[in-house]
């Protein structure tokens, strides 16, 4: 016989929130992640430019703007984290955003996700940039975005959006890089990144008064909905490319950047792969 389960008791025996505790693990993985016994900051240094915008997001949800700063260096160097590290890693980082830009890789227009060692042949102590991704390109936008500093001069917008347009394939997917890398976590950060930049057309059935001008738009949003909604599974998920697994992940991106394109209705169309709706996703199960 199925029973009703008494949640009131789970809501009043949750545990305190430690807020002192997550706002120092924030405030301090750096130095730890940077630390040249780190075996997580070796294994970890190619994604950094993501982990600097996680944990700004998640700090934020802590502290406000003037404290993230403060505590993260987002705009000036930080303070030294000795006192809580015994470390004074800190005090040698610049400010995120200029650390940012130093991730730029100019070759192709787009941000790697950390920089180190210096540039074969260059004389000068200059950082070398991983090679740009759209992954991390996003997350610097992001990191950006959050630092209100879109309109620096040192972001080369064109640059940018050239990189992002030369990686949209022909069936409308995206790669990650130069490598050809498909998934369509990469159509998420392409429409995001072209969306924070103001440079993202529009499709033919978006509700907004300037029409894009398709024969110029930079990419083809209308192939890039396609194949994002060609990527929809009978159990209402969706991955990776068409016909792979569902994964909870593929679903945020998917959704996400439907919802950037103006194209959320297309989803009670009926699921292309099945000829079903999603409302029979039930039956389609059975």
């Amino acid at each position: 016989m199925a029973t009703t389960k008494d949640t009131t008791a789970d809501a009043t025996s949750i545990g305190p929130f430690y807020d002192a505790l997550h706002t120092n693990y924030v405030t301090t993985l750096g130095d730890k992640l940077d630390s040249p016994s780190s075996y997580e900051g070796a294994v970890t240094e190619h994604l950094r430019m993501s982990g600097v915008y996680w944990s700004l997001g998640a700090l934020s949800l802590l502290r406000d703007a003037t404290e993230v700063d403060k505590l993260m260096g987002l705009t000036t160097s930080p303070s030294s984290s000795s006192a809580t590290t015994g470390s004074n890693i800190s005090s040698e980082r610049p400010a995120i955003v200029d650390w940012v830009f130093a991730c730029y890789d100019a070759r192709t227009g787009g941000f790697g996700g950390n920089c180190s060692g210096t540039v074969t042949g260059d004389s000068s102590s200059s950082p070398c940039p991983h090679d740009g991704h759209l992954l991390y390109t996003l997350s610097a936008l992001q990191i950006l975005a959050m630092a209100d500093a879109l309109e620096d001069e040192r972001l080369d917008k064109e640059a940018i959006v050239k990189f992002v347009s030369s990686l949209q394939n022909e069936d409308g997917s995206f790669s990650g890089d130069e490598w050809g890398e498909v998934d369509t976590r990469f159509s998420y950060c392409a429409l995001s990144c072209l969306a924070l930049l103001g440079r993202l057309p529009l499709p033919k059935w978006a509700d907004v008064e300037v029409k894009t001008d398709e024969k110029n738009a930079i990419i083809d949003i209308h192939k890039a909905v396609d194949y994002i909604i060609s990527c929809r599974n009978f159990d209402g998920g969706f991955g990776c490319v068409p016909g792979a697994e569902s994964h909870a992940g593929q679903v945020f991106c998917c959704i996400g950047a439907l919802s950037i394109a103006h194209s959320l209705h297309l989803l009670n169309e009926g699921n292309p792969n099945t000829g079903s709706n999603f409302n029979d996703r039930g039956a389609d199960l059975l």
